[in-house]
């Protein structure tokens, strides 16, 4: 067991049986209360008057403030107590206290990193429990003891002789710098994506490569780091290259056409398209694929290499609206210009039509049973749908008909039933 670790038990144990136990639990319980005002004080202060802007900064700080401002305190405490005592349980409080800001921490950083889900809970068990089980080892005195088996389990890798903990070592690194260089991307993209001056498809193409090339360099330090040359990856992107252009052709052609569609700006988010027989809003444009929002609430996922060699309708391309054409048939024996003046009204006084464009009622054609009109208005929010408006503006044509005695005429067939003639005897 380590020295240091062995004596601080020692006097742990020795001091169980004095007033040294007391005054060091007074010292933790007083620096637990100044923790906890000043971080209910600062919570209080960003709810109330701190822009909301400021609010993701600060709360990052507030998760760690606490463990901080206990730890402080009981520094101080250690300090004024070492000179007529032991302070073995203050230096273990002080020990935990550190492990929790550096847990509070990863925690508030992979949140601001990843999307919530499954895969950021298990990142935060994960990073939780390896950290308190590092800690766990080192009081346990085994944390070298643990280093020194990892370092004598050998083997080789080619021409190279690798151990455990150099494996661990340059797993550890790499690690860590890709999740510096994803919080780095994170907080640009969040500055880039507020960015109005710019265009939103532009916005996304300079995220996108951004984060590409600061995993690039981290993965490059990373390997720099732990001693390996990196000269290797220059055959490495000539099997990558040759990979690309057999086998991962079809996922290659998804990431170049993406990058297409952002940078000549033929889709952004918030369009209404259809693709194929999916008609929807584009509520995600990836380098890989577009995510189209249906207006039953489902969501298709859509490769982009099919935006580029199929059609797409673009509904709001030019202008964020769209056109809904309703037809409606009338009988021959009703007036034709009251009914196309009830069904103008009733589209004008609605409150998603637009007044530019006007509305328009026009004559389609004579059918069989009546007359067919067709009501073309515009709207201005077609991401949400034009189910429920048609449904309107029909019970309204439907009341307006029947009081200006409009009918609307239904097919109408005439059996007529011919009898053989018996013939005469």
């Amino acid at each position: 067991m380590n020295s240091e670790i062995h004596l601080l038990w020692q006097e742990m144990l020795a001091d169980l049986s004095t007033t040294a136990v007391l005054w060091q639990l007074a010292v933790i319980v007083v620096a637990c209360a100044i923790g906890w005002a000043v971080n209910g004080a600062l919570r209080s202060y960003v709810m109330r008057h701190a822009p909301e802007n400021w609010k993701m900064g600060i709360g990052g700080i507030n998760r760690v403030l606490f463990p901080l401002t206990t730890l402080v305190f009981v520094q101080i405490g250690r300090a004024t107590l070492s000179y007529w005592q032991h302070t073995s349980i203050l230096k273990l409080v002080s020990t935990l206290l550190i492990s929790m800001a550096v847990i509070r921490l990863a925690v508030y950083a992979l949140r601001y990193i990843i999307a919530p889900g499954g895969l950021l809970k298990t990142l935060e068990n994960t990073i939780a429990t390896s950290i308190w089980l590092v800690l766990a080892l080192h009081l346990s005195g085994l944390l070298t003891d643990f280093f020194n088996v990892l370092d004598d389990v050998k083997f080789k890798i080619g021409l190279h002789s690798v151990n455990l903990l150099l494996v661990l070592q340059a797993l550890l690194t790499i690690l860590v710098t890709i999740f510096f260089a994803l919080w780095v991307s994170r907080f640009i993209e969040n500055k880039l994506m507020n960015a109005e001056h710019i265009g939103v498809n532009m916005r996304v193409v300079m995220s996108k490569v951004l984060r590409i090339f600061l995993l690039t360099i981290a993965i490059l330090i990373a390997l720099s780091a732990v001693g390996l040359d990196i000269t290797f990856l220059s055959v490495f992107g000539g099997a990558l290259g040759v990979g690309l252009g057999f086998g991962l052709q079809r996922i290659a052609s998804n990431y170049v056409s993406g990058f297409i569609i952002l940078l000549d700006k033929s889709m952004q988010i918030g369009d209404v398209v259809t693709i194929d027989t999916h008609y929807g809003v584009v509520t995600d444009l990836r380098t890989r694929y577009l995510v189209l929002r249906k207006l039953d609430g489902t969501e298709v996922i859509i490769p982009n290499e099919t935006l580029i060699i199929n059609p797409v309708i673009n509904h709001s391309s030019a202008d964020h609206k769209a056109r809904v054409q309703m037809p409606v048939q009338v009988s021959y024996a009703s007036s034709l210009e009251t009914a196309m003046k009830v069904m103008y009204e009733i589209a004008f006084r609605h409150p998603r039509v637009l007044e530019l464009p006007l509305p328009a009622v026009q004559i389609q054609g004579f059918g069989e049973s009546g007359i067919d009109l067709v009501l073309n208005l515009w709207i201005p929010d077609p991401e949400e749908g034009s189910a429920n408006l048609k449904t309107e503006i029909y019970l309204e044509v439907w009341r307006a008909f029947q009081n200006n005695g409009i009918s609307i005429p239904y097919p109408q067939r005439e059996v007529r039933i011919l009898r053989e003639q018996q013939p005469e005897t």
